[in-house]
Protein backbone atom coordinates (compact mmCIF):
# COMPACT_ATOMS: atom_id res chain seq x y z
CA UNK A 1 0.00 0.00 0.00
CA UNK A 2 1.25 3.59 -0.95
CA UNK A 3 0.88 6.61 -0.76
CA UNK A 4 1.67 10.33 -2.40
CA UNK A 5 2.24 12.18 1.44
CA UNK A 6 5.11 11.85 3.45
CA UNK A 7 3.78 11.58 6.76
CA UNK A 8 0.26 10.08 7.48
CA UNK A 9 -1.61 7.71 9.57
CA UNK A 10 -2.46 4.29 8.73
CA UNK A 11 -4.74 1.76 10.85
CA UNK A 12 -6.23 -1.55 9.92
CA UNK A 13 -10.03 -2.00 10.92
CA UNK A 14 -11.04 -5.41 12.67
CA UNK A 15 -11.84 -7.87 10.14
CA UNK A 16 -14.47 -10.61 11.30
CA UNK A 17 -14.91 -12.11 7.85
CA UNK A 18 -12.29 -15.02 7.56
CA UNK A 19 -12.95 -16.13 4.08
CA UNK A 20 -12.76 -12.64 2.07
CA UNK A 21 -10.15 -11.00 0.09
CA UNK A 22 -11.10 -7.35 1.09
CA UNK A 23 -9.44 -5.46 4.21
CA UNK A 24 -10.71 -2.40 5.65
CA UNK A 25 -8.63 0.56 6.84
CA UNK A 26 -8.12 4.52 7.56
CA UNK A 27 -5.84 6.88 6.26
CA UNK A 28 -5.23 10.49 7.11
CA UNK A 29 -2.46 13.04 7.48
CA UNK A 30 -2.17 16.37 9.09
CA UNK A 31 -3.47 17.97 5.52
CA UNK A 32 -6.05 14.59 5.05
CA UNK A 33 -9.14 14.33 7.12
CA UNK A 34 -9.67 10.68 8.20
CA UNK A 35 -11.19 8.26 5.06
CA UNK A 36 -11.90 4.99 5.47
CA UNK A 37 -11.45 2.55 2.42
CA UNK A 38 -11.89 -0.86 1.68
CA UNK A 39 -8.93 -2.40 -0.11
CA UNK A 40 -9.54 -5.29 -2.80
CA UNK A 41 -6.19 -7.56 -1.85
CA UNK A 42 -6.67 -9.36 -5.45
CA UNK A 43 -6.93 -6.29 -7.55
CA UNK A 44 -5.69 -3.36 -5.64
CA UNK A 45 -8.36 -1.59 -6.26
CA UNK A 46 -9.36 1.02 -3.23
CA UNK A 47 -12.89 1.99 -2.43
CA UNK A 48 -13.50 5.14 0.08
CA UNK A 49 -16.16 4.85 2.35
CA UNK A 50 -16.09 7.17 4.84
CA UNK A 51 -14.74 10.88 4.87
CA UNK A 52 -14.35 13.32 7.80
CA UNK A 53 -16.20 16.04 7.00
CA UNK A 54 -15.13 19.32 8.43
CA UNK A 55 -18.50 22.34 8.68
CA UNK A 56 -16.32 25.02 8.06
CA UNK A 57 -14.64 23.61 4.65
CA UNK A 58 -11.34 22.31 3.84
CA UNK A 59 -8.78 21.90 0.56
CA UNK A 60 -6.27 19.66 1.46
CA UNK A 61 -4.30 21.17 -1.41
CA UNK A 62 -3.57 24.19 0.85
CA UNK A 63 -1.55 22.44 2.68
CA UNK A 64 1.80 20.90 2.90
CA UNK A 65 2.84 17.92 5.12
CA UNK A 66 6.29 16.98 5.55
CA UNK A 67 8.57 14.20 7.42
CA UNK A 68 12.23 15.70 8.16
CA UNK A 69 14.76 13.93 10.62
CA UNK A 70 16.53 15.93 12.88
CA UNK A 71 19.99 14.75 14.27
CA UNK A 72 20.74 14.33 17.90
CA UNK A 73 23.78 14.92 19.40
CA UNK A 74 24.41 10.98 19.82
CA UNK A 75 23.85 10.44 15.98
CA UNK A 76 20.26 9.55 16.02
CA UNK A 77 18.04 10.67 13.09
CA UNK A 78 14.57 12.18 15.02
CA UNK A 79 11.72 12.41 12.77
CA UNK A 80 9.56 15.34 12.61
CA UNK A 81 6.12 15.97 11.26
CA UNK A 82 5.33 19.58 9.55
CA UNK A 83 2.33 21.12 8.59
CA UNK A 84 2.08 24.29 7.19
CA UNK A 85 0.27 26.45 4.25
CA UNK A 86 1.20 25.70 0.83
CA UNK A 87 3.46 28.94 -0.45
CA UNK A 88 4.71 30.05 2.99
CA UNK A 89 8.15 31.76 2.70
CA UNK A 90 10.87 29.15 4.11
CA UNK A 91 13.15 32.32 5.44
CA UNK A 92 13.09 32.07 8.68
CA UNK A 93 10.19 34.35 9.29
CA UNK A 94 7.51 32.13 10.42
CA UNK A 95 6.29 30.84 13.41
CA UNK A 96 6.03 27.25 14.21
CA UNK A 97 4.36 25.61 17.41
CA UNK A 98 6.80 22.76 18.38
CA UNK A 99 4.85 19.47 20.21
CA UNK A 100 6.12 16.69 22.24
CA UNK A 101 5.48 13.94 24.37
CA UNK A 102 7.82 10.80 24.52
CA UNK A 103 6.69 8.55 27.22
CA UNK A 104 5.48 4.89 27.93
CA UNK A 105 6.14 4.25 24.28
CA UNK A 106 3.18 6.19 23.01
CA UNK A 107 3.48 7.16 19.38
CA UNK A 108 2.22 10.62 18.09
CA UNK A 109 0.47 9.71 14.82
CA UNK A 110 0.39 12.02 11.60
CA UNK A 111 -3.25 12.32 11.68
CA UNK A 112 -5.82 15.16 10.96
CA UNK A 113 -6.58 18.04 13.62
CA UNK A 114 -9.03 20.92 12.52
CA UNK A 115 -7.76 22.75 15.64
CA UNK A 116 -4.48 22.75 14.39
CA UNK A 117 -5.34 24.50 10.95
CA UNK A 118 -6.47 27.48 12.80
CA UNK A 119 -3.10 28.15 13.83
CA UNK A 120 -2.10 27.01 9.96
CA UNK A 121 -4.04 29.68 8.36
CA UNK A 122 -2.36 31.85 10.27
CA UNK A 123 1.01 31.35 9.09
CA UNK A 124 2.63 29.15 11.82
CA UNK A 125 4.18 26.16 10.91
CA UNK A 126 2.87 23.04 13.29
CA UNK A 127 5.77 20.76 13.64
CA UNK A 128 5.74 17.32 15.62
CA UNK A 129 9.21 16.25 17.24
CA UNK A 130 8.61 12.08 17.66
CA UNK A 131 10.92 12.54 20.18
CA UNK A 132 12.30 9.00 21.75
CA UNK A 133 10.46 7.87 24.53
CA UNK A 134 7.50 7.13 22.71
CA UNK A 135 7.54 4.19 20.21
CA UNK A 136 7.84 5.93 16.76
CA UNK A 137 10.78 4.42 15.29
CA UNK A 138 9.97 0.80 17.38
CA UNK A 139 10.51 -0.77 20.70
CA UNK A 140 14.43 0.24 21.41
CA UNK A 141 12.73 4.16 20.73
CA UNK A 142 11.30 3.58 23.68
CA UNK A 143 13.76 2.21 25.44
CA UNK A 144 16.60 4.40 24.64
CA UNK A 145 14.00 7.42 25.77
CA UNK A 146 13.28 5.91 29.65
CA UNK A 147 15.03 5.71 32.83
CA UNK A 148 18.44 5.88 32.62
CA UNK A 149 18.23 7.18 29.12
CA UNK A 150 15.46 9.87 29.70
CA UNK A 151 17.60 12.80 28.97
CA UNK A 152 17.68 11.97 24.99
CA UNK A 153 14.06 12.90 24.69
CA UNK A 154 15.26 16.53 26.12
CA UNK A 155 17.74 16.67 23.50
CA UNK A 156 15.90 15.20 21.12
CA UNK A 157 13.30 18.13 21.07
CA UNK A 158 16.44 20.43 21.56
CA UNK A 159 17.91 19.14 17.99
CA UNK A 160 14.45 19.38 16.33
CA UNK A 161 13.87 22.91 16.93
CA UNK A 162 17.24 23.86 15.76
CA UNK A 163 16.42 21.80 12.84
CA UNK A 164 13.64 23.95 11.87
CA UNK A 165 15.79 27.12 12.03
CA UNK A 166 18.42 25.74 10.39
CA UNK A 167 16.18 24.63 7.75
CA UNK A 168 14.77 27.88 7.30
CA UNK A 169 10.64 26.66 8.66
CA UNK A 170 11.11 29.47 11.71
CA UNK A 171 14.04 31.07 13.21
CA UNK A 172 15.31 31.23 16.81
CA UNK A 173 13.03 32.54 19.50
CA UNK A 174 9.99 32.26 16.76
CA UNK A 175 9.20 28.59 18.47
CA UNK A 176 6.08 28.18 20.94
CA UNK A 177 6.38 24.50 22.76
CA UNK A 178 3.77 22.49 23.49
CA UNK A 179 3.42 19.10 25.55
CA UNK A 180 1.19 18.08 28.21
CA UNK A 181 1.50 15.42 30.80
CA UNK A 182 4.67 13.47 30.37
CA UNK A 183 5.08 15.72 27.60
CA UNK A 184 5.19 18.52 30.27
CA UNK A 185 7.92 17.09 31.76
CA UNK A 186 9.71 17.51 28.77
CA UNK A 187 8.35 21.70 28.26
CA UNK A 188 10.37 22.04 32.11
CA UNK A 189 13.33 20.31 30.94
CA UNK A 190 13.59 22.40 27.91
CA UNK A 191 12.86 25.66 29.57
CA UNK A 192 15.71 24.95 31.88
CA UNK A 193 18.26 23.44 29.03
CA UNK A 194 17.91 26.14 26.66
CA UNK A 195 15.52 29.03 27.27
CA UNK A 196 16.87 30.72 24.62
CA UNK A 197 15.17 29.29 22.31
CA UNK A 198 11.44 29.59 22.84
CA UNK A 199 8.96 32.21 22.13
CA UNK A 200 6.82 31.09 24.59
CA UNK A 201 6.22 27.51 26.25
CA UNK A 202 2.14 25.96 26.68
CA UNK A 203 2.44 23.16 29.45
CA UNK A 204 -0.20 21.27 29.78
CA UNK A 205 -0.92 19.11 33.43
CA UNK A 206 2.85 18.86 33.09
CA UNK A 207 4.72 16.38 35.39
CA UNK A 208 7.47 18.45 36.59
CA UNK A 209 7.88 17.26 40.15
CA UNK A 210 9.21 13.69 39.12
CA UNK A 211 11.62 13.15 41.74
CA UNK A 212 9.27 14.26 45.09
CA UNK A 213 6.48 12.06 43.18
CA UNK A 214 8.28 9.06 42.66
CA UNK A 215 9.29 9.47 46.45
CA UNK A 216 6.23 9.16 47.82
CA UNK A 217 5.11 5.50 47.91
CA UNK A 218 1.86 6.35 49.34
CA UNK A 219 0.88 8.01 46.01
CA UNK A 220 -1.10 5.09 44.14
CA UNK A 221 0.15 5.57 40.87
CA UNK A 222 3.99 6.64 41.70
CA UNK A 223 4.98 1.92 42.54
CA UNK A 224 3.57 1.37 38.96
CA UNK A 225 5.62 4.13 37.59
CA UNK A 226 8.88 2.93 38.61
CA UNK A 227 10.09 1.27 35.61
CA UNK A 228 9.34 4.03 33.59
CA UNK A 229 11.66 6.83 35.90
CA UNK A 230 13.80 4.75 38.40
CA UNK A 231 13.00 4.41 42.06
CA UNK A 232 14.83 6.99 43.91
CA UNK A 233 13.87 5.56 46.99
CA UNK A 234 15.85 2.10 46.34
CA UNK A 235 18.39 3.04 43.54
CA UNK A 236 20.82 5.94 44.50
CA UNK A 237 21.70 6.63 41.36
CA UNK A 238 17.93 6.81 40.02
CA UNK A 239 17.84 9.48 42.51
CA UNK A 240 20.58 11.27 41.68
CA UNK A 241 19.71 10.72 37.50
CA UNK A 242 16.00 12.26 38.12
CA UNK A 243 16.93 15.18 40.27
CA UNK A 244 19.50 15.79 37.64
CA UNK A 245 16.62 16.60 34.61
CA UNK A 246 13.48 17.02 37.24
CA UNK A 247 12.11 20.35 36.33
CA UNK A 248 11.43 21.67 39.57
CA UNK A 249 14.72 20.77 41.02
CA UNK A 250 16.57 22.22 38.24
CA UNK A 251 14.65 25.85 38.32
CA UNK A 252 16.85 28.60 38.45
CA UNK A 253 18.01 32.23 37.79
CA UNK A 254 17.23 31.74 34.65
CA UNK A 255 15.34 34.19 31.83
CA UNK A 256 12.80 31.85 31.13
CA UNK A 257 10.77 32.37 27.67
CA UNK A 258 7.04 33.32 28.42
CA UNK A 259 4.97 30.01 30.28
CA UNK A 260 1.77 28.97 30.54
CA UNK A 261 0.65 25.91 32.67
CA UNK A 262 -2.64 24.50 33.31
CA UNK A 263 -3.24 21.72 35.55
CA UNK A 264 -6.74 19.79 36.90
CA UNK A 265 -8.30 20.17 40.19
CA UNK A 266 -8.99 17.05 40.17
CA UNK A 267 -6.17 14.87 38.06
CA UNK A 268 -5.18 11.51 39.51
CA UNK A 269 -2.14 11.32 37.33
CA UNK A 270 -0.01 14.89 37.48
CA UNK A 271 -1.74 16.17 40.93
CA UNK A 272 -2.29 19.64 40.71
CA UNK A 273 0.10 20.81 42.85
CA UNK A 274 3.00 19.84 41.11
CA UNK A 275 2.21 22.61 38.66
CA UNK A 276 1.54 24.85 41.35
CA UNK A 277 4.95 24.09 43.12
CA UNK A 278 6.48 24.68 39.92
CA UNK A 279 4.96 28.15 38.78
CA UNK A 280 5.42 29.50 42.69
CA UNK A 281 9.33 28.10 42.26
CA UNK A 282 9.44 30.31 38.95
CA UNK A 283 7.87 33.35 40.23
CA UNK A 284 10.51 33.25 42.85
CA UNK A 285 13.65 32.43 41.10
CA UNK A 286 13.51 33.01 37.77
CA UNK A 287 14.97 36.54 36.02
CA UNK A 288 13.70 38.71 33.67
CA UNK A 289 10.12 40.26 33.28
CA UNK A 290 8.44 37.31 31.12
CA UNK A 291 4.77 36.60 31.64
CA UNK A 292 4.35 33.60 33.40
CA UNK A 293 0.52 31.88 34.14
CA UNK A 294 -1.16 29.19 35.94
CA UNK A 295 -4.82 28.06 35.42
CA UNK A 296 -5.96 25.61 37.56
CA UNK A 297 -9.52 23.79 36.16
CA UNK A 298 -11.25 23.31 39.81
CA UNK A 299 -13.65 20.67 37.70
CA UNK A 300 -11.34 18.55 35.65
CA UNK A 301 -9.07 15.64 35.51
CA UNK A 302 -5.90 14.82 33.67
CA UNK A 303 -7.79 14.97 30.12
CA UNK A 304 -9.03 18.62 30.86
CA UNK A 305 -12.00 20.01 30.54
CA UNK A 306 -15.06 17.94 30.00
CA UNK A 307 -17.28 17.68 27.18
CA UNK A 308 -16.47 18.92 23.10
CA UNK A 309 -17.15 23.12 23.53
CA UNK A 310 -14.96 23.33 26.61
CA UNK A 311 -12.24 21.51 25.17
CA UNK A 312 -12.26 23.39 22.72
CA UNK A 313 -12.35 26.54 24.75
CA UNK A 314 -9.33 25.39 26.56
CA UNK A 315 -7.40 24.54 22.74
CA UNK A 316 -8.35 28.26 22.06
CA UNK A 317 -6.97 29.29 25.23
CA UNK A 318 -3.54 27.72 24.44
CA UNK A 319 -3.56 28.75 21.52
CA UNK A 320 -4.36 32.39 22.41
CA UNK A 321 -1.39 31.96 24.68
CA UNK A 322 0.97 30.68 21.72
CA UNK A 323 -0.38 33.15 19.53
CA UNK A 324 0.62 36.23 21.64
CA UNK A 325 3.95 34.92 22.28
CA UNK A 326 4.16 34.46 18.28
CA UNK A 327 3.55 38.24 17.80
CA UNK A 328 0.38 37.47 15.89
CA UNK A 329 -2.27 38.24 18.63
Amino acid sequence: MKFDEEAYSLGMSAGFEFDTTTIRFSYSSPTTPSRTYDLDLVTGERTLLKEQEVPSGHNPADYETRRIFATAPDGERVPVTLLYRKGLALDGTAPALLYGYGAYGIAMPASFSVSKLSLVDRGVVHATAHVRGGMDKGYAWYRNGRREHKPNSFTDFIAAAETLVALGYTGKARIVAEGGSAGGLLMGAIANLRPDLWAGIVAEVPFVDVLNTMLDETLPLTPPEWPEWGNPIADRDAYDRIASYAPYEQVGAIAYPPIFALAGLTDPRVTYWEPAKWVAKLRATKAGEAPLYLKTHMDAGHSGASGRFDQLKETALSYAFALKCMGLA
